[in-house]
């Protein structure tokens, strides 16, 4: 289904068991990421919570019997104290894990190093990612969305900027709880 590899057991959660939200017949679920055993499947290694970064699994479903716009849709992470964090592109996520101070120390052997690898550049972040840019009537579309920020629970997931596809016009916006597990 993903097209990641062999050892891919990453099952999307069910959509029924995620908070969620209906508004036109357009049904929003989502879960926020926050634990070891919730990122280990999709992640492996790279879990990004490590790195400050919180993924959200969304899924939309499109109930309607017209087409609504994915790619001007706009989410945001409201915390406790009501501050708004905006979604990081998911090609963008590996620059969050910022670069640590260079080593200056001689290297007493001449073996050249290399460089450490960025754990938040795995194919997995970018490959997981919501990417539908338009939703047809009764299609459905999911993935993660990435936020710089840690979880801490009683969140919300605020979206606006869907739209009708024919006439542009704009859909409300949803309003979506995040509970710590």
């Amino acid at each position: 289904m993903w097209g990641i590899g062999e050892k891919d057991q990453f099952t999307p959660p069910d959509p029924a068991k995620m908070e969620k939200q209906t508004i036109s017949a357009v049904t929003i679920s989502a879960q926020a990421f926050d634990t070891e055993t919730l990122t280990k499947p999709p992640f492996g290694k790279a879990n990004p919570n490590k790195y400050g970064v919180l993924p959200v699994w969304v899924h939309i479903k499109n109930g309607s019997q017209k087409s609504v716009k994915l790619d001007t849709a706009l989410f945001q992470y409201i915390d406790l104290n009501r501050r708004k964090i905006e979604a990081t592109p998911a090609a963008e996520v590996k620059y969050a894990n910022s670069p640590k101070r260079p080593n200056m120390r001689p290297n007493p052997l001449p073996i050249p190093r290399g460089k450490p690898k960025n754990p938040l550049e795995a194919f997995e972040i970018e490959g997981r990612a919501l990417a539908a840019k338009m939703l047809p009537p009764g299609e459905s579309a999911q993935g993660f969305v990435y936020f710089q920020t840690d979880h801490r629970g009683s969140a919300t997931l605020y979206i606006t900027g869907l739209r009708d596809a024919a006439s542009g016009e704009d859909l409300f916006y949803f309003e979506i709880p995040l509970p710590a597990h």
